[in-house]
């Protein structure tokens, strides 16, 4: 058993060292002496820049918005016929995406690649569950929009798709 005065040196030794934790068992008497950390100002921080990017990000889309506007009635529809002829695939969920099987594997599609509507065209990866992600139409691969291994979002375009 611990004396008073040995307990209270071991205590004065943890608090002075770089040790979190320090566990100790003598005669099975167990003691567990754990250091407190104040992790409080690290989430001041973070509080403090949350509350400054709004106003960083504010004065950037107004900046925006006048060099968008002049926009001619010819480019509006030239907008709506390539968009009524290309269909994006979107992630259908928050994971990981893989282009491939395996590591060792060729990519599921590319660029210039057709696909069905049954045609796999990625995995992707939520909560060890493995998610094979079907391309749903006919056509052609135009643009992969996702790098593999990267973190996607729900509703994130993964690929373009030219309609056949």
């Amino acid at each position: 058993m611990l004396k008073v005065q040995e307990l209270k040196e071991l205590i004065k030794a943890l608090d002075q060292s770089n040790v979190d934790e320090l566990k100790f068992e003598q005669e099975g008497t167990k003691l567990v002496l754990k250091k407190q950390q104040a992790p409080v100002s690290t989430v001041e921080k973070v509080v403090e820049v949350a509350k400054q990017a709004p106003v960083v990000s504010a004065p950037a889309v107004t900046a925006e918005a006048p060099t968008e506007a002049p926009v001619t009635e010819a480019q509006k529809q030239q907008e709506v016929t390539v968009n009524t002829n290309v269909h994006t695939i979107t992630s259908p969920m928050v994971g990981t995406f893989y282009s491939a099987p395996s590591p060792d594997s060729d990519p599921y599609v590319k660029q210039g690649d057709k696909v069905s509507e049954d045609s796999v065209v990625c995995i992707v990866e939520a909560m060890k569950l493995m998610n094979e992600i079907e391309a749903e139409v006919n056509g052609k691969i135009t643009e992969v929009l996702a790098e593999n291994g990267e973190l996607v979002e729900y509703g994130q375009p993964l690929f373009v798709v030219e309609l056949v």
